[in-house]
């Protein structure tokens, strides 16, 4: 057993940005129309259950999708299996799973040593009690060996919820009012934090039904500029100070705009230097990039770590936060507890099932090397992506971090919305990215939106290189 990173060398960001600027200035090079129409055939074709699912969705579930990462141009695929580095869905089709749950499932899905442990906790104790359990206890005895800086961990329903709890707990501890957050990050979807979803500069562009005073003590800094950072914490120094700053570590949206190697360590000095808290959210990188998560491949202790689903392997009812033990002490429990108490809640929060199926999920990683074969995946995932792109003499920029791996072919997470002109781009822009991913789907991938790939320990080399074939032949289908 080792305790190694998935992760072997952090990208070229000036390298990449670069690429990124260059795929901006191109004209789109969508998939040839008769390419594309031929593709949605076969949804028609292949897929007449899923369909039907989801016209029936549209009837009684809004928009027909519960969750934005079941949406799939032209419709939602109706899942019905999962097991290792594949779907399968109604019709019978089989899917390479880029998706793996959003990221939570380095394991691969639906893996058997940590399943056969649940169903024996359901034999027994069943998936909730509202009581204590002993797997509140290991779990987090064992995040903590894994990231020391994570003293105490209360665990909650969501990465949601460990945001709130973060923020909450920062201005408490701190006495400050402000956030300040990377633009086009993503932490979830609480009144106070959607704001610069996505794409850095769009405000309260996604705030419909939040009222402005919820946001008026958020703000944002263009991705990855300390210099506008520091000028952010100087202006509120005496009008409230500044509670925290919340980052992605490898960038917003999992590195969607990857951040320079240094940028986190200026992060943290300019914390230090104003007196606010410094929060990872971990929500996809916790034990993706290995079993000390960004924070141990980087060698930054933050104050605060969110976590998602990863802290459950992928089991639902799943996401907490953790850190320094004086500034958890803020969520202590009990009528007698004393000193500043912050209130946290969810009758479903720390339920056995969950705790549990963290608890041998992170055992199993531990045990099998899962994030350390999930980065080499990844990293023979991205090289054979670069070759293909070389080849047919694309402008489409791939990279990764470990498991992490992004595709860019549109351009659209990419526009710079302080120039007024990108916004006439963003429709056509992400339309081509969502046909992409439809393309992916119908030559039997399942990606996240079409531009990021989340490997993971099931995916072999043989499961990659077949992978790379589809790539191949999406790719020869571009307009030239």
């Amino acid at each position: 057993m080792t305790r190694d990173y998935g992760i072997t060398e952090w990208p070229d960001v000036d390298s990449i940005v670069k690429q990124c600027d260059a795929l901006v200035a191109t004209p789109p090079r969508p998939l040839r129309r008769d390419r594309m129409e031929a593709y949605l055939t076969w949804f028609d074709e292949h897929c007449a259950g899923s369909k039907q699912t989801a016209a029936a969705a549209q009837e009684r579930i809004p928009g027909g999708v519960q969750h934005n990462l079941a949406f799939n141009h032209p419709f939602a695929l109706n899942i019905t299996k999962a097991e290792g580095a594949h779907l399968w869905d109604v019709d019978g089709n089989r899917y390479i799973d880029f998706l793996q749950a959003g990221g939570p499932t380095v394991l691969g899905s639906n893996y058997a040593p940590v399943r056969e442990r649940i169903v024996e906790l359901l034999e027994t104790c069943g998936p909730v009690t509202g009581l204590f359990h002993d797997y509140e206890v290991r779990l987090a005895g064992l995040i903590h060996d894994f990231m020391p800086g994570v003293e105490q961990f209360r665990m909650l329903g969501s990465g949601t919820e460990g945001v709130m709890a973060a923020l909450r707990a920062a201005r408490a501890f701190t006495g400050h009012e402000h956030v300040v957050k990377v633009g086009g990050g993503y932490h979830g979807w609480s009144d106070q934090v959607v704001y610069a979803l996505r794409l850095p500069g769009t405000g309260a562009l996604d705030a419909t039904g939040i009222p402005p005073d919820m946001l008026a003590r958020t703000h944002e800094i263009f991705p990855h500029d300390l210099d506008e950072l520091r000028a952010a914490l100087e202006a509120r120094k005496d009008k409230g100070g500044t509670a925290a700053v919340i980052v992605e570590p490898v960038g917003p949206e999992s590195g969607v705009r990857p951040a320079p190697r240094d940028f986190n360590g200026g992060v943290r000095e300019l914390c230090d230097e104003f007196g606010a808290l410094l929060i990872f959210d971990e929500v996809v990188t916790g034990f993706r990039l290995g079993l000390g998560g960004a924070q141990g491949y980087l060698g930054i202790r933050p104050d605060l770590t969110v976590f998602g689903k990863c802290v459950a392997g992928g089991y639902p009812a799943a996401g907490g936060v953790g850190g320094r033990q004086e500034v958890m002490a803020v969520f202590a429990g009990g009528l007698s507890s004393k000193g500043v108490k912050v209130l946290v809640g969810g009758t479903l929060s720390a339920n056995p099932l969950s705790c549990a199926a963290g608890y041998h999920s992170l055992l199993e990683m531990e045990r099998t090397d899962a994030p350390v074969l999930a980065g080499r995946a990844g990293d023979r995932l991205r090289a054979g992506l670069q070759a293909l792109i070389d080849r047919y003499e694309l402008p489409y920029v791939t990279y990764n971090f470990g498991s992490i791996v992004h595709l860019h072919t549109s351009g659209v997470l990419q526009l710079d919305l302080r120039d007024p002109a990108a916004f006439g781009e963003v429709g056509p822009r992400r339309h081509m990215l969502e046909e992409m991913g439809a393309a992916f789907a119908a030559e039997g991938m399942i990606t996240l939106a079409g531009s990021r790939l989340y490997t993971s320990m099931a995916d072999t080399d043989e499961v990659v290189d077949d992978a790379l074939a589809r790539f191949d032949r999406v790719f020869s289908g571009v307009e030239s």
